[in-house]
């Protein structure tokens, strides 16, 4: 059976290179051209939010964190909302390309080749339910899928709706300190106290949009929250 790279659409034959990400449960298939375009974030990263160190400049780090992160648990209304957010991607230029031909030119396929990278990330972390970041209904209705609920069913899990969103101004188009001071833009739908969560979204930037979600979540009595998200901006 001939198979095509999802992201290139070239034909390709399985090679052991790749073989090791993608499990016999997760057949989605990349070429390794395509596949070495990612690049998989590897090495010293920070404890909370998965940037990478090795190369950051040591006024924006201090120990094993980065110091966006020193600032958010600083900050007592803060302090302990996300546990820990794990990503797979640094968003170099394909992954930037990738993620907006996903969310907002609608390759939905695409979810797939993601899924493939967050599976085996998955299969390490303890959580109870798995929750979507929510959109606002013009949002969704603009897009036509919620991408954060599209990755967790390509990861073959039932997302559990727990949050619903206010529709706000993208925030593609905030600049990084309007994303930090936003206010909250979500409100709890569903409660289940004392459950481990895991928010699942396509990229870390700033960090606010997964610790309004938290923040959320927790005040509803979530016992913990943490995230996956492909990439890290």
């Amino acid at each position: 059976m001939i198979e095509h790279c999802l992201v290139c659409l070239t034909e390709i034959t399985p090679q052991i290179g790749w073989t090791s990400l993608f499990s016999k449960e997760n057949t989605a298939p990349i070429c390794e051209i395509c596949f070495d375009k990612f690049k998989i974030i590897e090495g010293g990263t920070c404890e909370k939010c998965d940037r990478p160190l090795a190369h950051l400049d040591v006024k924006y780090k201090s120990g094993n964190q980065c110091t966006d992160c020193i600032r958010w648990e600083q900050d007592q209304e803060w302090a302990g909302t996300l546990v820990k957010n794990f990503s797979l991607v640094t968003y170099n230029d394909f992954a930037k390309e990738m993620v907006a031909q996903f969310k907002f030119r609608g390759d939905y396929v695409l979810a797939a080749v993601f899924a493939a990278f967050m599976k085996k990330k998955l299969s390490s972390i303890q959580f109870d339910v798995m929750v979507p970041i929510p959109l606002s209904d013009e949002r969704l209705y603009e897009r036509g899928f919620n991408q954060s609920e599209a990755l967790i069913q390509a990861c073959g899990h039932e997302p559990r709706r727990l949050l619903s969103r206010i529709h706000t101004e993208k925030q593609s188009k905030k600049s990084r300190s309007e994303r930090i001071h936003l206010s909250q833009v979500f409100q709890i739908v569903h409660t289940i106290p004392n459950q481990k969560i895991l928010l699942i979204d396509d990229i870390y930037t700033t960090g606010s949009t997964l610790r309004h979600a938290a923040k959320c979540l927790k005040e509803a009595g979530a016992h913990s929250i943490s995230s996956v998200t492909f990439a890290r901006g």
